[in-house]
């Protein structure tokens, strides 16, 4: 159930029972909100107000019929009318028991499918080819894999899209410094180190020697008219990356449906000019085409850009804005998406804003998003970058990630604080380390820049991915202690008799409202939050709820069902978030 629509939609009905047709018009909102205070309840109907102003009516006496009407239903405890007209709302124990009784015998765990899906592209990761991936792609792939796991949860059909820099100007400096550079030797040992390396020099060479450059204009265009020899060597340097592309994300348990890179839109760009020329949005200037904002039908925030959006240069080359738009197209007719939604760090806003203008004036169907996100930092507030200056690659952060993760658990099994056999220590720790990575970046709400602290992030304690986890396995370790499986463990029935238990079921009733809310918003960082508040409800239920009993009792049943539905529940969160558990800690 989405608790929050299913109170606000009770409230509004009883609202609208109790005033006069002609006043109300069936126009009401009851805005029903958590309160910022449990002592004044759980909820607080906020809509009294505004509808006593413009009915013209105090909103105590808007209020008071209202409050009593509810406390008539079996959904509240209390309906108490509070301040200048809000309404404090304290569900009851009772009703929520049955709900959560409800959600133990349901595989969704009672999160509502959407009415309505929809067809959605989600563009995430994308890395250049020929480079490794670095700190920096972490968040675009794992928001762009949260959001896709999420909008596919709550019933949408999703293909994940990985749109790779596969094409472009960097790939004539890689021709030519294969050339004049490459190692063949190093290039089978460890093909993206050396195509680094060969693009760094091949780049550092144009900038100083004219004839150099303009050879690497001259290969990149004979490899975009088709030449042979060039569609040999980029294709090496495609499938070589795409191998150790394939291996980060296995690592990092991300998949794409598909791969369709810049390349893909190869022959398509011209007909894109083309067709902007037609429509009469785009002219050529001094030899490049591009979209003058002054003179189309632009959004007001597009209309004193001076720099026109280019589709071409002057020697012919196209550019981003030409592949995306042909992207958009393809995306429309080919793969019938309804909603397209790039999640691309926050830097190339003003592209997506121009990208999407263009679209709308092309007479694209697509509901086009920009889903943006900010810079993780160094602990000087500083884009995150090694000793020498170099970005830090994302191998290395997963790298110390696992290695900080195993010395903390070997650590805590010294101590006798962590309970693992030593051939399971590894494994745990690769679980542990790239989780914590992840829920240090996804914790947070994506439109911010953040900073990067490694004590902070390999914690069992605090906000942070390896706390959670361990609150997952300590349910999964009271089941087995008590001889239960998940299945047997949900043949209770839950009982909401002590404050921790009402606590716990809370936290567990506004998962619905939650996983949608992420869904709609794009923003797994409220599944995080989710699920650390989720993970402390437990630790608090744990320590003052007894649940292995003498004798077998109702209360025990009832608990074991509680804390199984718990367990449960934060599996599925963490899982929307791309992180796996562990079941021993």
């Amino acid at each position: 159930m989405r608790l929050e629509a299913h109170l606000e939609q009770l409230v509004a009905q009883v609202v609208l029972d109790l005033l006069p047709a002609e006043e109300h018009g069936n126009q009401v909102r009851a805005l029903v909100r958590p309160t910022q205070n449990q002592e004044h309840g759980d909820y607080q109907v906020n809509g009294m107000i505004p509808l006593a102003k413009r009915l013209r009516r105090p909103p105590l006496e808007m209020a008071a019929p209202v409050a009593e009407a509810l406390r008539e239903r079996p959904e509240f405890l209390s309906a108490e009318v509070a301040g200048p007209g809000f309404i404090n709302l304290r569900l009851d124990a009772a009703w929520m028991a049955r709900l959560l009784n409800e959600d133990l015998g349901d595989p969704r765990l009672g999160v509502p499918e959407v009415e309505t899906p929809k067809s959605i592209v989600v563009d995430y990761s994308s890395p250049n080819i020929a480079k490794q991936m670095h700190v920096g792609h972490i968040r675009s792939t794992v928001i762009g894999d949260s959001v896709s796991r999420t909008l596919r949860f709550v019933g949408h059909r999703v293909t994940r899209d990985n749109h790779l820099g596969d094409w472009g100007t960097q790939f004539g400096l890689l021709l030519v410094g294969m050339r004049a550079f490459g190692d063949e030797t190093a290039l089978a040992k460890n093909a993206i180190v050396e195509l680094e390396r060969v693009y760094r020099l091949a780049s550092a060479r144009a900038k100083e020697d004219d004839t150099f450059a303009a050879a690497a204009r001259e290969e990149l265009a004979k490899l975009q008219a088709g030449d042979s020899d060039n569609l040999a060597l980029w294709k090496r340097f495609v499938a070589t990356t795409r191998e150790v592309l394939e291996e980060m994300y296995a690592r990092l348990d991300v998949e794409f449906d598909i791969w369709l890179g810049e390349s893909t839109y190869n022959s398509m760009l011209g007909d894109v000019v083309a067709l902007l020329i037609d429509r009469g949005l785009a002219r050529e200037d001094d030899g490049a085409v591009g979209i003058f904002w002054n003179e189309v039908d632009a959004p007001k925030s597009l209309r004193n850009q001076k720099e026109p959006f280019l589709v071409r240069k002057r020697d012919g080359a196209y550019l981003y804005a030409t592949s995306d738009i042909a992207t958009a197209l393809h995306r429309q007719d080919q793969l019938q998406a309804e909603e397209s939604i790039y999640v691309v760090d926050s830097r190339q806003t003003l592209h997506f804003r121009q990208l999407f203008a263009v679209a709308e004036l092309l007479g694209v169907r697509t509901k086009m998003e920009h889903v943006s996100f900010g810079t993780v930092l160094d602990e000087h507030g500083q884009p995150l970058r090694t000793r020498d200056g170099q970005t830090v690659t994302l191998g290395s952060v997963l790298d110390e990630a696992e290695r900080r993760a195993e010395e903390r658990i070997r650590a805590g099994v010294a101590e006798g604080k962590i309970q693992l056999e030593p051939e399971a220590i590894v494994e745990t720790a690769r679980t542990i380390g790239i989780g914590a990575v992840k829920y240090a970046d996804l914790r947070q709400n994506r439109t911010s820049d953040y900073r990067f602290d490694w004590d902070k992030l390999i914690s069992f304690s605090g906000d942070a991915g390896p706390y959670v986890q361990y609150a997952y396995a300590r349910t999964r370790s009271i089941l087995q202690k008590g001889n239960r499986t998940e299945e047997e463990a949900s043949e209770g029935t839950i009982d909401l008799a002590h404050e921790a238990e009402l606590a716990l079921g809370r936290i567990l009733l506004i998962f619905g409202d939650t996983v949608h809310k992420a869904a709609e918003t794009r923003q797994p960082h409220l599944l995080c939050q989710h699920a650390y508040e989720l993970a402390t409800q437990i630790s608090r239920f744990l320590t003052q709820c007894r649940v292995l009993q003498p004798g077998h009792t109702e209360s025990e049943r009832a608990r074991f069902a509680l804390l199984s539905l718990a367990g449960r529940q934060l599996r599925c969160a963490l899982n929307l978030l791309g992180i796996h558990v562990v079941e021993r800690m």
